[in-house]
């Protein structure tokens, strides 16, 4: 199961903010049938995920894969990997120059440059959630299913402080990924999550809390897998989802879309919360839009999505 990423070069592309890129490399994988040849779901990666959805390095192989959920034996599974996220080799240092909408037209370029018509769904979790938002904003013809997780069509200011934060973090210290991913972990998780794991308990070896040396175990993984650019591309788009932004009202995105939109929440989301979800879902709602809302019941927080598979293995039953 384990392929090279694919390279499409995307010609003359314009960023939301005016910056002209001659050539953009999109790379992506695909795993199951060819192309074309099945019905295609296309998975969109969190912050620190890539292309490699399954197989030996696989993030999601939980969810994905043979006569699994989503059952790669009858979906063909496409994965771009975010421009600049590093999994590719190439990075991008202007991370100013994009927006989460930014990636989502990339997408959908690549997809139109694949010869795909229409994709059965568009999944993602995080900040791919948010992605897949801006890709129906942009095309609501574009799938049939969309199912974000852990997402929202929008960061709320509390989502845009933390990576205003992240942001400062990444910029000004010493240990930059070590110590932005130490409070991202915070963000990703609950405060009961972390009760019920470290009780309070102590490492007498190192004299630390155990909280505090998982906290740098979490930053130096990262930090040997992750480049500083990619985080700080992967924090700009975070803090750029937005439909609305210079762009059609959310009742005016919402009357366009066609595709069933299936919204994953989590209950103890610190970061998208359960309230936005369902806010979202009502708004969608009123102006009549196929919309189901289902909730992720965890301790966990935000990272539920990643860990709650039994759940989440359950919520997407019915769809493939």
């Amino acid at each position: 199961m384990e392929n090279k990423p694919n390279l499409i070069t995307l010609q003359n592309f314009t960023t939301e903010s005016g910056v002209f890129y001659a050539t953009l490399n999109l790379s992506y994988q695909v795993f199951g049938p060819a192309l074309n040849s099945a019905p295609i779901v296309l998975v969109n990666h969190a912050l620190t995920g890539n292309s490699q959805v399954i197989g030996k390095n696989g993030w999601w192989n939980d969810l994905i894969g043979d006569h699994k959920t989503i059952d790669t034996t009858k979906y063909s599974l496409l994965a771009f990997n975010v421009p600049g996220n590093g999994f590719d080799q190439t990075s991008i240092y202007n991370y100013l120059d994009f927006t989460a909408r930014d990636i989502a037209k990339a997408f959908l370029q690549g997809i139109q440059l694949l010869q795909i018509n229409q994709l059965y769904a568009i999944i993602g979790g995080s900040v791919g959630g948010g992605i897949a938002w801006e890709m129906i904003a942009l095309e609501p013809k574009s799938t049939q299913h969309l199912i974000p997780i852990a997402t929202d069509w929008k960061s709320t200011d509390w989502l845009i402080a933390n990576c205003y934060l992240q942001e400062q973090i990444l910029n000004n210290s010493s240990r930059p990924i070590e110590d932005a991913r130490i409070h991202a972990m915070l963000c990703y998780r609950s405060p009961e999550s972390f009760k019920e794991k470290f009780q309070r308990s102590s490492n007498e070896e190192l004299a630390v809390f155990n909280v505090e040396s998982w906290l740098q175990h979490h930053g130096e993984k990262l930090q040997k897998r992750f480049q500083l650019s990619s985080y700080k591309m992967m924090n700009q788009l975070l803090k750029t989802i937005d439909v609305t932004r210079n762009s059609d009202s959310f009742e005016i995105m919402a009357s366009k879309i066609e595709a069933t939109i299936h919204i994953i929440g989590i209950n103890s989301d610190l970061f998208f919360t359960a309230k936005e979800n369902k806010a979202t879902y009502q708004e969608l709602k009123k102006h009549n839009v196929n919309v189901f809302y289902k909730e992720i019941d965890s301790m966990h927080g935000h990272d539920a999505f990643l860990i709650e598979y039994e759940q989440l293995n359950n919520l997407l039953a019915d769809i493939f």
